[in-house]
C-alpha cells in the first residue's frame, strides 16, 4: 500500500511544498494537489516538482471544465516532463457552484465528457498519429461547418516522456464510478468508509470492471483521512477536525438532490443526520450543521488513536480495495508530521 497526502495551504505554498520535499526523504509515495477556485494546480506541481526527486505528484483534481481535453494532455505531458515520470492525472467534474459560477461554463454531461477527455489524453501521450477525435461532446478538428474551415489534425510536438500517464477519476456517483472503473488507471471517492463502501459501490464497480480492459490493470484506489497516533481522548478527539470539511460538502456542496456527497452519506445509513445538516447549512447555520456530523461518520472515515488501533484502520481501508492511502498528519506532543509519515509508511508495509 502506498502512502499519499494532499498538499496543505494552511502555512502558505512554499512551507507546504518544502513540507513535501521532507516527507519525501520519509517515505511518502504521492503528494496530491487540489485546484478549486484558489492558485492553478498545474503551477504549484511544476514548483513541487523541481524540489523534490521521488516522489510522484497527482493532481486531485483537475476541473475538466476548466480546460480543452488536449490543453488536458499537454498540461499533463508537461508536468511529467518536468518530474521524470511522476505524475497522475486525476480529473473531475467540480461542482455547478465552481464550473458555472467562477468559469461561466455550462455544467453538463459531466461522464460523457470525462470520458472522451480520457481518449483523447492516451491519444495524445501515444504520438502515433496525428489527433483526430469525432465525439458528442469533442471534435478535433472541428467538422466541417463549425468554425473556419482551416483546422487540422495535429501531433503534438513534444515527445511525452511516457506513452501512458496514470489517469484517475474523483466519481461518487453510481453512473460515474461505472465509467471510472471500466477505463481509469485509478478512482479517487471521498468519504469512503471502508467497512461500508461495497454496499454502497459495490455493483457499480462490479458493472465497470466487467467492461474494463484487462491491459489497464487492477483499478488502483485512493482515499484516508485524518492520522494521528496516540492514547488518550486527545487523540480521538481530533477527529472533530474534520467536522467543517464533512459539513460543508454533505451540507453546502450542491443544492437539495444534487449533492453527491450528501446521497453518500445518506447511503451509509446516515439519513437523517444528512437531511438536517443540509437543512442547516445552507440556512447559514454552520456551526450547528458541523454538530450534527455523526462520530461513528468521523472514526470510520479517519485513523486516529493507539498505533495498533491505527494499524487496524489501514488494515480495513486495504480490505476495501485501497492501493494508496491517503493521510492528512497531525502531530501530537512533540510528534512531528514527518514522522506520523514514517511510522504509517512502516504499518502500511
Amino acid at each position: 500500500m502506498k502512502i499519499s497526502t494532499f498538499l496543505s495551504y494552511s502555512g502558505g505554498f512554499r512551507k507546504a511544498a518544502a513540507d513535501v520535499a521532507e516527507y519525501e526523504k520519509a517515505g511518502l509515495d504521492l503528494v496530491w494537489v487540489a485546484e478549486a477556485y484558489g492558485l492553478d494546480g498545474p503551477s504549484l506541481m511544476g514548483y513541487i516538482a523541481a524540489l523534490t526527486e521521488s516522489v510522484e505528484i497527482g493532481s486531485a483534481i483537475l476541473p475538466i471544465y476548466t480546460r480543452t481535453p488536449t490543453l488536458i494532455a499537454m498540461t499533463a505531458a508537461g508536468i511529467d516532463t518536468l518530474s521524470d515520470g511522476r505524475f497522475h492525472l486525476g480529473l473531475g467534474s467540480s461542482g455547478p457552484q465552481v464550473i458555472e459560477g467562477w468559469h461561466g461554463v455550462p455544467f453538463n454531461a459531466p461522464i460523457g465528457r470525462t470520458r472522451e477527455i480520457i481518449e483523447v489524453c492516451r491519444t495524445v501521450w501515444k504520438r502515433e498519429a496525428p489527433l483526430v477525435h469525432e465525439g458528442t461532446y469533442y471534435n478535433m478538428p472541428l467538422p466541417a461547418g463549425e468554425g473556419t474551415g482551416l483546422g487540422k489534425a495535429l501531433k503534438i510536438i513534444a515527445h511525452p516522456v511516457r506513452p501512458a500517464i496514470p489517469i484517475w477519476v474523483a466519481a461518487l456517483g453510481e453512473k460515474n464510478v461505472t465509467m471510472t472503473a471500466e477505463v481509469a488507471d485509478g478512482w479517487i471517492p471521498m468519504l469512503f468508509v471502508p467497512e461500508r463502501a461495497r454496499d454502497v459501490w459495490g455493483p457499480s464497480l462490479d458493472a465497470g470492471l466487467a467492461k474494463r480492459d484487462p491491459s489497464l490493470g487492477p483499478l488502483q484506489i485512493t482515499t484516508g483521512g485524518l492520522l494521528a497516533i496516540g492514547e488518550g481522548d486527545e487523540v480521538t478527539k481530533l477527529r472533530d477536525l474534520a467536522r467543517p470539511m464533512v459539513a460543508l460538502y454533505v451540507g453546502g456542496m450542491g443544492a437539495k438532490g444534487k449533492n453527491f456527497y450528501n446521497d453518500v452519506v445518506k447511503r451509509y445509513g446516515f439519513e437523517q443526520e444528512a437531511e438536517d445538516i443540509q437543512d442547516l447549512y445552507l440556512s447559514g447555520k454552520k456551526a450547528e450543521a458541523e454538530a450534527l456530523v455523526p462520530d461513528e461518520l468521523l472514526e470510520l472515515t479517519s485513523l486516529c488513536g493507539p498505533e495498533g488501533y491505527v494499524a487496524e484502520r489501514i488494515a480495513a481501508f486495504r480490505e476495501a480495495g485501497v492501493t494508496d492511502l491517503q493521510v492528512t498528519p497531525i502531530p501530537v506532543g512533540d510528534q512531528r508530521p514527518v514522522d506520523l509519515i514514517a511510522t504509517v509508511k512502516n504499518l502500511a508495509g
